[in-house]
């Protein structure tokens, strides 16, 4: 099957005839099936993505089809598509079905993309290598030794095996960047309140937020104007306007670049990736766009300030599986009480289980102003640095992470090592601004790593503008 880079392209051949709808879906669901020993999906709806391909096929012969026609796209098992099963990757949700569309999935069907099935992921999007599921860890679709990231790692590896043309993912403090940068695909973070999170599994909801994998900033653009926007399903959405991203990618003039000195410094960043960054930032300044090294003191705060909140509020959100009103339930509990305590002893996994419980111990009397309030201070230092940074400059640059994928297992028995998978990743939604990771580096191994730009709040459409110009410019080399 061709191999497609953008949405355009996947049209115009649709339009000239050279392929039909159905048959593309077809190759897609033959790589599927090819790649199945990667486990990036934990359900595929072939059956019923090849008769909605044939019906949008029919839209498209008499011009009626919408502007995602010819799409087809993948989401994360925590995203809700009403008749179909979402598990959160997690045993304790069983075989539930959701009973209504997320908002991003009713947004997409409206406009005639094909979702071809769920997509795995760390169980309850806790987790930075996609080890954590309950159906098993995806592999990397370059090397199966290795971990794809996580915690969107199906829908990132989705992409970057070609079994689907995008996916749907969710970030709460990285799991879309840091899997799209180990994977070497483009991985976009919106501004928090940007996109509904309604029909979202919550797992930290001041922090979620849902975005795409794509090969393309053109398909970034176009997949994210069609999901976001005002929504009366979420109140912390923001009700601006959504400009038309996918007709705002020409970057014009010189930009002013915030290059964080404390990531490009920190030792264990992997000496090719701080050499790639500071190739293309000396690359910028040659071509008159301005960048300056900008101190950022507080990245040491970054990851234990995100895992008190996170923790903390994902012990309140996952209150609610419990065993009695949906999902799993222990056949070993008696009474109400053992049905509550072996239900979620039995269903939840191990990372989980440690985070609910780090969430209810911060958010106990005694410790709630030590840890939980004392970390909402920090979040505000973070943000408002953050703000001024973006106060003088456009867009910030740092690492997406500080080396390619590891090992499967390699961080397994040390969670804090795990965590610190994120530190690059997790400013940005303490913050709340857009962020991205583009695949420009490249490992001499051949493994592929990401540069990360955050831009201002609800800057969109300048931040993939110039992301636009950074892939243009700075393409891996010998990569398509």
């Amino acid at each position: 099957m061709k191999k497609y880079l953008t949405l355009d392209e996947i049209q115009n051949d649709l339009r000239q005839g050279l392929i039909d709808l159905p048959g593309l879906v077809s190759g897609y669901l033959l790589e599927i099936n090819s790649r199945a020993n990667l486990n990036a999906f934990l359900e595929v709806w072939g059956d019923e993505a090849l008769e909605r391909a044939a019906q949008i096929q029919d839209k498209i012969s008499k011009g009626t089809h919408g502007k995602l026609a010819g799409l087809v796209i993948a989401i994360k098992d925590n995203i809700c598509y009403r008749n179909h099963r979402v598990s959160a990757s997690s045993k304790i949700l069983g075989n539930f079905e959701s009973l209504y569309n997320a908002t991003v999935t009713e947004r997409l069907i409206a406009e005639d993309a094909i979702i071809i099935g769920r997509t795995n992921c760390d169980e309850f999007a806790m987790g930075s290598s996609n080890e954590n599921s309950a159906f098993g860890p995806v592999h990397h679709p370059m090397d199966e030794k290795k971990v794809p990231g996580g915690s969107s790692g199906g829908s990132a590896t989705a992409v970057a095996a070609g079994m689907c043309h995008a996916a749907l993912g969710s970030d709460t403090g990285g799991s879309i960047r840091q899997p799209a940068s180990l994977t070497g695909v483009v991985g976009f973070k919106p501004t928090y309140g940007r996109v509904s999170r309604h029909g979202l599994i919550a797992y930290a909801s001041s922090f979620d937020q849902i975005g795409t994998f794509t090969h393309s900033i053109a398909d970034c653009a176009r997949i994210t104007e069609v999901i976001a926007g005002a929504d009366d399903y979420d109140s912390t959405l923001s009700r601006r306007a959504v400009p038309e991203l996918s007709k705002s990618l020409a970057f014009a003039g010189k930009a002013r670049i915030a290059l964080l000195a404390d990531p490009m410094n920190r030792p264990g960043l992997n000496p090719e990736v701080k050499a790639r960054v500071e190739e293309i930032t000396g690359d910028l300044q040659s071509r008159g766009h301005v960048v300056e090294p900008v101190d950022f003191p507080y990245l040491d705060y970054v990851v234990p300030a995100y895992y008190v909140l996170t923790t903390a509020e994902a012990s309140s959100n996952l209150a609610r599986f419990d065993g009695i009103h949906y999902g799993f339930r222990s056949e070993k509990a008696a009474g109400i009480d053992e049905t509550y305590r072996k239900s979620r002893t039995e269903g939840f996994g191990e990372e989980v289980k440690r985070r609910i419980m780090l969430g209810t111990f911060v958010l106990s009397a005694g410790y709630y102003d030590a840890y939980y309030g004392r970390a909402q201070q920090v979040r505000n230092l973070i943000r408002l640095r953050t703000e001024e940074i973006l106060s003088t400059f456009d867009f910030i640059m740092l690492p997406s992470t500080t080396n390619s994928a590891f090992d499967l297992g390699a961080n397994a028995k040390d969670p804090i090592a795990m965590y610190l998978e994120d530190i690059f990743t997790v400013q940005a939604n303490l913050s709340g601004v857009p962020a991205i990771s583009l695949p420009l580096g490249q490992k001499q191994d051949g493994m592929p790593f990401g540069v990360q730009v955050m831009g201002r709040m609800f800057g969109e459409a300048e931040l993939l503008a110039f992301s636009e110009y950074l892939a243009l410019h700075y393409p891996v080399p010998g990569k398509n």
